[in-house]
């Protein structure tokens, strides 16, 4: 298990206990996170679980595959943390991870 962080353009945060294994969208549906709408329900198919990770996490998470950095493109305000949080399996190691949503998803 690993606790996440989701914070809000607005600042609020949300903490969700998530499972090895899941993505860190699947937890943000299960848990209402505000912005995380997911409509191909993790699916990498339409950007609207775009987040951005915490600069001192990015290294953890990784980068974006080639189809992921296609799907960004049809994000609004993409930066070099973007991500598809679809595309980000919970693991031990992600234990803190904090990941911001984008304002214009709130």
């Amino acid at each position: 298990m690993a606790k996440i962080t989701y914070v809000e353009a607005n600042g609020t945060k949300h903490e969700v206990e998530a499972e090895n294994g899941s993505t860190v969208m699947e937890n943000a549906i299960r848990n209402a996170v505000p912005g995380i709408v997911a409509e191909c329900g993790g699916a990498c198919t339409c950007a609207t679980c775009h987040v951005y990770v915490d600069p001192e996490w990015v290294s953890v998470t990784g980068g974006p595959s080639m189809m992921e950095e296609d799907m960004l493109d049809f994000a609004f305000d993409v930066n070099d943390r973007s991500r598809l949080s679809c595309q980000i399996k919970v693991s031990d190691e992600m234990d803190g991870l904090v990941v911001h949503v984008p304002e214009n998803q709130a």
